[in-house]
């Protein structure tokens, strides 16, 4: 939907917040991630130290966006990264040149 409401709202509300901006960094550079893996690279890397259950919030603002998608895979579930909505975002104000 390229209007300012539903799911392109929801892209602009995800891409608001720091912690979920990092999140979406350490997907773009290794795909395929469990929570634990990405509670340590957001403590190691971005020294962010939200909890468990914070980082799964704003996983899930993520997905509700598009922007992540998740699988489960036995006990693990595995979190990967999905930039289409970031391409239509760019497709609703294209270059003048």
């Amino acid at each position: 939907m390229l209007a300012y409401g539903g799911r392109v709202g929801d892209v602009y509300k995800a891409l608001a917040d720091r912690t979920r901006r990092a999140l979406l960094d350490e997907l773009l550079e290794r795909d395929e991630q469990t929570l634990f893996e990405l509670c340590s690279k957001l403590a190691m890397k971005h020294d962010l130290t939200p909890t468990r259950q914070a980082v799964s919030q704003h996983l899930e603002v993520l997905e509700g966006a598009g922007l992540v998608r998740s699988v489960r895979r036995g006990r693990y579930k595995f979190h990967t990264i999905d930039t289409t909505p970031l391409s239509q975002i760019s497709e609703r104000w294209p270059s003048k040149s």
